[in-house]
């Protein structure tokens, strides 16, 4: 019994003491469990903290590259979490001094993380390219962040150190107790049984969070290898866009302006620079004293308050304004056509305008004259119709003078007065034939001449005729200059530019004649309308006079135009030597600045051969009794020719029209010469009828008459080598003497049909 009530005893007290270490060994596991949870709390917070800053990291160089709001926001929000994130983390760890130290240590690393971050947003905001590659090519973000992944590297491995003992004692404890219950009671065993079960849970639990925790760090770690990878491919796309954007901007040859709102410039490119003179950083009122701004009439000044930078500041959007930009540095003016368009952020606001500029001063002067050109051809056009009608009525004016000359020759009075008609109806002829010069209608009698000696006989002529106060200066091309040009047109030219330079130099001064071979090229043609490219004989006259304003050599060949007082001049020196450049085939230009003089450059067309046309001899009136078909439009002029041919003893055949005059050529009526007007109305021109009549009677000889002359009887105004041509208004003596020339043998070959 006692030794029952021993062993009950000692059993009793074994029991007691297993279940007394058991329920020790039970709290101890239960203390071990929540050190294993604790520890795995404090990796995922780590994670979440590492999850955080790489969310500040990549939503900061997300909005860099793109400029998209949403990873605005996006960093916002991560940047806010993360000082939370950290002090719970260092909270979770406050037992352990030393993984306090090592979140310490990075408190103000990652502070200076989260504001390099802040700036590269702020700088891509404000559109600083500069400070921002500099921002990150310095690498201070990725030095941080290098830092502060070691740090929380070290951190997480002691802290899975820590899980690894942990988990390890608590598997030890496990042990102890199944033994325990192995040896125990079934009561014991149940509690053993339990108390395993919930190691085993508890160790389940812990491995399934920690290969959680792993594959996320890992995918986490995976996705920001990724997200670099494309960050940096992204960031080096930018780069060269950014490159080939810079140079297409530098090169461009319309000039770029961008302004903030107080007027600065924040942006140019070269082009804008050589209108303006401008560049980045001045103002939009240093601009405004460095240039002078006008309407596109040049005269007009732009109110400050009105230019396109302003009116684009205004929130103002325009297109193609054309202005006139006078630097004050002494640059050549530009004409502008300027486009406008103001900035505003994303409320709406005015943040500045943007201008584009193009500059269109050749355009506008290739404009300018070939509207000056299209002009004088108009007026010549009209002046040479007119003076086509006029010279048919004074033909019969100038040739009924003379009948009344030899009428009242016995009456003194009558007599003067008829002669001062005769005089009158002589400086008509003169006057129709400079309109006729500016017309390009004059028949000339273009030969080869040598240019250096017309010249010089032209500087011995001038010297009395410009006085003794005018000094004359001859600077003849040591070459010698054969030109394919009327000689006396080009005497009466030069005459016409002398005596106005003369007029030039009130008080005396220097003329200068020169000859010299030029040759002018495409570019030279492209920006003077009519001109042919090729080489050219060229004389100029110069003067050191008052020299023309702009709006006086815009209208200079102008026929009636003159700066002169009334009765000082006509206004016809310059039209005619602008029409005898035209018609031979050369060109005029003049060069002139107020107060420092005027030169008049005349190109003429080169020799083609060697041979020189010899002048034509005088022929004396003659009489004849031939047949004459006589084709004119106007009947007074006929009525006077067929008067004067009468009487000059020739038989006449009359029609006003061609197909008239082709109705006589079917007849039986037979004539020797047809005396045709060029231009007729009808349909039939004079060259056609030539032709026809021709065709049908070869021997038939063909005089022209003309107050004006085409293609149809000349080429480039000059008369065909075969055509025979009278000018109007003329004389009787003179249409004795050319009927009686295209009458005889020696005359040239009859016209045949082209």
């Amino acid at each position: 019994m006692i030794r029952r009530r021993v062993a009950i005893g000692l059993g009793l007290g074994t029991l007691l003491a297993v279940g007394s270490a058991s329920v020790a060994l039970d709290l101890k596991s239960r203390d071990d469990a929540a050190l294993v949870d604790h520890t795995m709390e404090v990796l995922q917070k780590s994670s979440d903290l590492r999850l955080l800053l790489r969310q500040v990291e990549s939503a900061s160089r997300a909005f860099a590259l793109t400029a998209d709001d949403r990873f605005v926001a996006e960093f916002q929000d991560a940047r806010q979490r993360v000082p939370a994130a950290l002090a719970d983390l260092l909270h979770a760890v406050n037992d352990n001094a030393a993984q306090v130290t090592r979140l310490t240590s990075i408190d103000e690393v990652v502070k200076r993380r989260l504001d390099l971050s802040g700036r590269l947003i702020q700088l891509r905001a404000a559109n600083n390219q500069a400070a921002l590659d500099n921002l990150l090519a310095g690498g201070p973000g990725r030095a941080a962040m290098a830092t502060i992944t070691a740090t929380l590297d070290a951190f997480n491995a002691e802290e899975r150190r820590l899980l690894a003992t942990r988990t390890e004692t608590s598997q030890r404890t496990g042990a102890w107790l199944l033994m325990i219950d192995l040896t125990g009671v079934g009561v014991l065993l149940l509690i053993a049984a339990y108390l395993i079960r919930r190691a085993y849970m508890s160790d389940r639990t812990l491995r399934s969070s920690l290969s959680r925790s792993q594959a996320t760090a890992m995918s986490l770690e995976a996705q920001a290898l990724q997200q670099r990878g494309e960050l940096a491919v992204a960031y080096d796309e930018l780069r060269r866009s950014s490159a080939i954007l810079e140079n297409t901007f530098n090169s461009m040859a319309e000039g770029v302006l961008v302004v903030d709102p107080d007027g600065t410039i924040v942006l140019s490119n070269p082009a804008v620079g050589d209108f303006l003179g401008t560049q980045t950083g001045r103002t939009f009122a240093q601009m405004v004293v460095e240039n002078r701004f006008f309407e596109n009439d040049g005269i007009t000044p732009i109110p400050d308050d009105d230019l396109p930078i302003a009116t684009a500041l205004r929130g103002l959007s325009f297109d193609r304004r054309e202005v006139v930009v006078k630097p004050a540095d002494g640059r050549a003016q530009a004409r502008l056509m300027v486009s406008g368009r103001p900035l505003r952020n994303s409320a709406g606001a005015i943040s500045g305008a943007v201008l584009v500029y193009h500059d269109v001063t050749e355009v506008h002067e290739t404009e300018r004259l070939l509207q000056q050109a299209q002009k004088l051809d108009a007026i010549g056009k009209l002046t040479g119709g007119v003076a086509h009608d006029f010279n048919n009525r004074l033909t019969l004016i100038t040739g009924s003078i003379e009948v009344l000359i030899d009428t009242v020759q016995d009456r003194p009075a009558a007599a003067e007065l008829a002669a001062l008609i005769s005089r009158a109806a002589d400086r008509c002829t003169e006057l129709i034939r400079h309109l006729l010069a500016f017309a390009r209608k004059q028949p000339l009698r273009p030969r080869d001449i040598d240019v250096n000696a017309t010249v010089q006989d032209i500087a011995k002529l001038l010297r009395p005729t410009l006085g003794e106060q005018i000094e004359i200066k001859a600077i003849l091309a040591e070459e010698e200059l054969v030109a394919h040009v009327d000689s006396a047109q080009l005497a009466n030219s030069l005459v016409n530019m002398a005596i106005n330079a003369r007029d030039a130099m009130a008080d005396g001064g220097k003329l200068l004649l020169e000859t010299q071979s030029a040759a002018l090229d495409a570019t030279y043609a492209a920006a003077n309308p009519g001109v042919v490219p090729g080489r050219y004989i060229m004389v100029a006259v110069s003067d050191t006079g008052s020299g023309m304003p702009q709006e006086v050599q815009n209208r200079a060949f102008e026929p009636f135009f003159t700066t002169k007082e009334a009765g000082k001049g006509s206004g016809l020196g310059l039209s005619m030597v602008y029409g005898f450049a035209k018609q031979s085939g050369g060109h005029v230009k003049i060069y002139s600045e107020e107060h420092r003089g005027t030169t008049i450059r005349l190109y003429l067309p080169p020799a083609q051969t060697a041979e020189q046309v010899a002048a034509e001899p005088d022929i004396a009136l003659p009489t004849g009794h031939e047949t004459i078909l006589v084709v004119e439009d106007d009947p007074l002029v006929r009525s006077f020719v067929l008067a004067q041919l009468q009487s000059l003893g020739y038989t006449t055949l009359s029609a006003a029209r061609g197909r008239e005059a082709l109705a006589i050529v079917d007849g039986d009526q037979p004539f020797e010469l047809l005396f045709t007007d060029v231009i007729m109305p009808g349909g039939v021109s004079g060259r056609q009828l030539a032709e026809a009549v021709q065709a049908k009677r070869p021997s038939v000889r063909v005089l022209y008459t003309s107050g004006y002359t085409d293609n149809a009887i000349l080429e480039h105004g000059q008369l065909l080598s075969e055509a025979l041509l009278l000018t109007k208004p003329y004389r009787r003596a003179e249409l004795a003497q050319m009927v009686r020339r295209a009458l005889s043998p020696a005359s040239p070959a009859p016209l045949r049909p082209a």
